[in-house]
């Protein structure tokens, strides 16, 4: 499984490729620090997942997300954000987001999606 990270913080990109890497039979194929990069990397590698922060430089993650919705790909598009408002949810869901998450609560809940996703049983990660 081919997965892209977009976020503009190194330190929390970091911390979603520790989390992301525990699962097996995935591949980190690319990392970007703002959406444009990101929309090239996923038009460059074909993800099966892209995670996104709604906010980012140059493009948002909701303007990825339609972006990438409306390409036709099969990617999954999981929002990871600081910013979980209801009216964000929503917009994202209606876009067609897979997945939104609360990086404050809803962190750990990334490596079970992966694992499902993967399908790969949540108790075979990497120790």
């Amino acid at each position: 499984m081919k997965i892209v990270i977009a976020d503009d913080s190194p330190l929390l990109r970091e911390r979603i490729k520790s989390l992301v890497l525990t699962v097996r039979e995935v591949e980190i194929v690319g990392e970007a620090a703002d959406g444009m990069e990101a929309l090239k990397l996923i038009e460059d590698t074909d993800p099966d997942l892209a995670i996104l922060d709604i906010r980012m430089p140059e493009l948002s993650g909701i303007d990825v997300l339609k972006k990438i919705k409306e390409s036709g790909r099969r990617t999954k598009v999981c929002i990871l954000t600081n910013y979980p408002y209801p009216q964000y949810k929503e917009r994202c869901m209606a876009e067609g987001a897979d997945y939104f998450f609360d990086k404050n609560k809803d962190f750990q809940k990334i490596t079970t999606m992966i694992a499902e996703l993967a399908q790969v049983h949540p108790g075979d990660l990497h120790e």
